[in-house]
């Protein structure tokens, strides 16, 4: 089996997680949580980096240290992980969804404008599948109309907008290092912010609130959301390898643009560039022009030994979101078309140019087959 993605771990990566296992450094406090801290703040132009346990808790807080209330609108586009509404619910607020750009898929400043009302608070902007949302422009128009921007920077490690790197936008960002990211921990997360105050509490959060002169009396009721030190220690490591790892993606996806670009016909493939934002291909995408074929290609394919995922569920056809936030969920077009046909497939060290050939051979023969049966 060809699996969709696999992580890429090097001999360094080893070496790092083994001295600090023979230094007993284990622990979400010890002194390699604090490097990899720095290391992430000095990389993403940031002041202050806290490390959590995954993504979708580093969200969570991120969302818990603003203070929002039960009016306050937030924008998401709808084509995103279920972990961005999560974040938004449970923070008390109401999601309202955009749409995506039909050729990015993500968020742009158009699809962010059509959404503002009185009641807008924050926007989340979210970078998805290699490429970026105009993060910039959205910042811009946040700062200039008292809005907060959250930015979710989980599938954009590395990737540069307009000299800046994704994780420096707006007032605070997330990231995760799960196993398929370009820098991984396994499991973990970052929030990192240039704002004191909210480093001070995200801090105490992510710690039961302990604090030095009465470790064991509570105020509150904060989580243990810490990441450790053998989890630090690997993305210490990840993190020098960055560029190496998306050399080798950006390579594999221009192979399959060269190898997919005749036939244009029956699917679409990412951009390989967007807004001068070259695609750094954390996965890499296809959008299938037929309906309703998606599931029976991906089979197919699977038979072949071939893995892969379909693209996010749309936030605004979730079964989970409460029925007092589906109203005015229509013109979002684009993230249902993407949301039901769309999928990616294996891209990563694991594979060769070989493979990446047969993979394209069976993922086209499998499209017609299907298409015609329809």
């Amino acid at each position: 089996m060809i699996r969709v993605f696999e992580p890429r771990l090097t001999f360094s990566d080893k070496v790092s997680v083994l001295n600090t296992l023979f230094k007993n450094n284990i622990s979400g406090t010890s002194p390699t949580v604090g490097e990899f801290e720095k290391s992430l703040s000095s990389q993403f132009n940031r002041n202050y980096a806290i490390t959590v346990s995954n993504g979708s808790t580093a969200l969570d807080l991120a969302f818990e240290v603003l203070n929002l209330e039960k009016d306050d609108e937030v924008i998401v586009p709808s084509f995103t992980i279920i972990s961005c509404l999560s974040a938004i619910l449970r923070a008390g607020a109401k999601p309202v969804f955009c749409d995506v750009d039909e050729q990015s898929w993500n968020m742009t400043l158009e699809k962010v404008k059509e959404k503002i009302t009185n009641k807008t608070k924050a926007v989340l902007m979210v970078h998805l599948y290699g490429l970026a949302a105009e993060a910039t422009s959205i910042e811009k128009y946040c700062n200039d109309n008292n809005l907060i921007l959250v930015e979710d920077s989980a599938e954009a490690h590395g990737q540069i907008v307009d000299g800046r790197p994704c994780g420096s936008f707006g007032h605070i960002s997330t990231m995760s290092f799960y196993a398929n990211k370009h820098v991984t921990t396994g499991e973990g997360g970052a929030i990192l912010t240039n704002d004191k105050s909210f480093s001070e509490e995200l801090k105490l959060m992510r710690n039961l609130g302990f604090v030095a002169s009465k470790r064991f009396v509570h105020e509150n009721l904060y989580w243990n959301y810490r990441l450790g030190g053998l989890q630090s220690a690997l993305g210490i490591s990840q993190l020098k390898n960055l560029n190496k790892t998306i050399d080798i993606k950006i390579k594999q996806g221009d192979l399959y643009q060269e190898l997919l670009k005749k036939h244009n016909d029956i699917l679409t493939t990412q951009l390989s560039k967007w807004n001068s934002v070259q695609n750094h291909y954390w996965v890499f995408g296809v959008l299938l022009k037929a309906p309703k074929i998606r599931d029976s290609v991906m089979k197919s394919l699977q038979s072949k030994g071939i893995e892969t995922r379909p693209f996010f569920w749309p936030l605004h056809l979730q079964p989970v979101l409460p029925k007092n936030f589906k109203e005015n969920t229509t013109n979002l077009d684009v993230s249902e078309k993407l949301g039901k046909d769309g999928f990616y497939i294996p891209i990563g060290s694991h594979i060769s140019a070989k493979d990446q050939k047969n993979i394209v051979r069976e993922l086209v023969d499998s499209i017609k087959r299907h298409e015609y049966q329809e």
